[in-house]
């Protein structure tokens, strides 16, 4: 998923959009190193030593990898689950959604 990701990103880069990315790996060193070969420059965080039973999955509920929440500028989730093309129309609407209600005042 990192190859869309990083495109969508690069794509919306001056919009009001920020991705962020939750990594499941137990060993942090393992996580910098991916990151950095990945070439992933958004905010991404370590789930912590327990990987995929870490702190920020166990607080969202997280059952299974990758799971997908695409929140609204208010920090509603309104999408879960999409990826690829469902990923950028979901966000496509959202930053929509914004740029009418900036419109209206």
């Amino acid at each position: 998923m990192i190859p869309h990701e990083r495109s969508l990103v690069q794509r919306l880069k001056d919009k009001p959009f920020a991705l962020l990315g939750i990594n499941s790996d137990a060993d942090k060193k393992l996580y910098y190193e991916k990151q950095k070969e990945m070439g992933v420059t958004w905010r991404s965080f370590w789930n912590g030593p327990k990987g995929t039973s870490g702190p920020i999955s166990t607080k969202w509920n997280v059952r299974g990898w990758p799971t997908i929440y695409v929140l609204d500028h208010k920090g509603v989730i309104r999408f879960n689950g999409v990826r690829g093309e469902k990923m950028d129309a979901a966000v496509d609407q959202l930053l929509a959604e914004l740029e009418q209600e900036q419109k209206k005042g």
